[in-house]
């Protein structure tokens, strides 16, 4: 079971949730209730690649090599970042890419190219970067908990939006998102209020970021 639990935390790192997302929601049939706002799914298969790579870069690689260049030079007591003091910082690091993402969207992006989603996405990791940098000065809260409800709060405001979407996704990422919360309770990294708080907090913070900002944008 200890193994178990610890597949599950590598699987689903916080750095890979939001690719796992957008995969969902790139490459499974959906249409807006808009029909005149571009759709996830019916975007060009060269241009789903591009948006991908560029997430990958900027949310799961970048920020992936930062952590473990610190660990090598003593600034981490060990990759999984254990002590919370030390996480301050990767945090800030992640916060760091998501903005630039963000602004290299809407700059190389302009006037809506996009589905929203792909501008406000990095912009809602950033909002949960810094929630965590501020909860991270009281507790350790879960970060693995944290990247868990941005993917079911990404999935939830994804699909309010949709007239065709297969709901069962959802009932599927909170499933996901127990076996990360019950792994690490199991592997005895968080308590239960630093896991049932980080995900709620950053649930609810995801989804009214994915659901609302879009509506201000129009």
């Amino acid at each position: 079971m200890r193994q178990l639990a610890k597949a599950i935390s590598w699987i689903f790192l916080p750095l890979f949730m939001p690719i796992y997302g957008l995969l969902l929601t790139l490459y499974i049939p959906s249409q807006e209730f808009d029909i005149s706002k571009p759709s996830m799914f019916e975007i060009a298969e060269g241009l789903k690649a591009q948006i991908l790579f560029l997430f990958l870069v900027f949310v799961t690689i970048a920020p992936g090599v930062s952590f473990i260049l610190m660990y090598k030079r003593g600034l981490l007591s060990s990759v999984e970042m254990e002590e919370r003091k030390e996480r301050l910082f990767p945090l800030f690091i992640m916060l760091s890419y998501c903005i630039l993402l963000f602004f290299l969207f809407w700059k190389k992006a302009p006037n809506h190219f996009l589905p929203l989603y792909i501008y406000i996405l990095p912009l809602t990791g950033a909002i949960v970067a810094l929630m965590c940098m501020i909860l991270t000065s009281r507790f350790k809260i879960s970060l693995h908990a944290a990247g868990a409800g941005i993917f079911v709060g990404y999935l939830c405001a994804f699909a309010s939006n949709q007239i065709e979407f297969h709901i069962v996704l959802i009932p599927i990422g909170i499933l996901i998102s127990g076996l990360i919360l019950s792994a690490r309770l199991y592997l005895d990294k968080h308590s239960p209020k630093e896991v049932y708080l980080g995900w709620g907090l950053t649930f609810t913070a995801s989804y009214l970021t994915l659901k609302y900002i879009p509506l201000i944008l129009l």
